[in-house]
């Protein structure tokens, strides 16, 4: 069985983790299966927005223990697990996470770094990992401090607690709360909406907001006017202010 199964829909393209039976916990064979259907989406011209899933009952229940029990510091080091996740993280496209179920430690961390966070109320959003004498390594600390805050991260992190999807959704972490086993339906509503606009301009935007937010306010700025101006060399820009004019929808071509 493919741990990570791959389809495009449109120019959606769809990442479907597939280890049911250990809860999706991540191995890794399964972390190289992620980053080869990542570059696989980010080659293929015609996906404009991935969608990543775990599937109806689960996300990512974290690492898979089996890897991480018998490693000192210095094997870790050599397995180089930031190899995995450089190519979601570093995504052009847009990536959106369809959440139902655990989302924990590293699959929490999945989550992360994606774009945008559709999930319903079974989702649960956690950082387990001290309870096993350890603490996030694929950026859940930073990330979810950035997304949440202090507080509530600390929280999280110190405990090992979960956020249900409810709560992610009130406190800003979630995106959209779908209903129940509506997850990946909602997930592909937002990402068709997401295909049908500029892709120069979405990967502007993606840029503006992963570089600018931790830069200080005048360099964001400076940076979101480039990318600003950029655009109006664009045949899509052309394309959208001139539909917009004569009413119509517009056909952008990424261009």
């Amino acid at each position: 069985m493919e741990m990570v199964m791959t389809e495009t829909e449109g120019a959606i393209g769809m990442i479907t983790l597939n280890r049911p039976d250990k809860l999706n916990a991540l191995s890794v064979p399964m972390r190289e299966q992620i980053a080869a259907a990542v570059r696989q989406m980010m080659a293929d011209e015609s996906v404009r927005v991935v969608i990543i899933t775990g599937g109806d009952k689960v996300f990512a229940a974290g690492a898979d223990l089996n890897l991480l029990a018998e490693k000192n510091s210095r094997e870790m080091a050599d397995l180089n697990m930031g190899q995995y996740w450089e190519p979601l993280a570093r995504a052009p496209k847009p990536m959106i996470a369809a959440v139902s179920g655990y989302a924990l430690g590293g699959g929490c961390e999945v989550a992360l770094m994606c774009d945008i966070i559709v999930a319903d109320s079974t989702a649960r959003f956690g950082l387990p990992e001290a309870g096993v004498g350890i603490m996030p390594g694929a950026g859940g600390t930073q990330r979810m401090v950035r997304a949440l805050g202090k507080y509530v991260t600390s929280q999280l992190a110190m405990t090992g607690g979960q956020l249900s999807g409810d709560r992610a959704y009130q406190l800003g972490l979630v995106s959209e709360l779908a209903e129940d086993g509506q997850t990946l339906d909602a997930a592909r509503k937002l990402a068709g909406k997401i295909a049908r606009m500029p892709p120069r301009a979405i990967a502007a935007i993606k840029r503006s907001l992963a570089d600018g937010a931790d830069l200080p306010l005048n360099a964001g700025l400076a940076l979101e006017g480039r990318e600003f101006l950029l655009l109006f060399d664009t045949e899509d820009k052309a394309e959208g202010m001139q539909a917009f004019l004569e009413k119509r929808k517009p056909e952008f071509t990424g261009r």
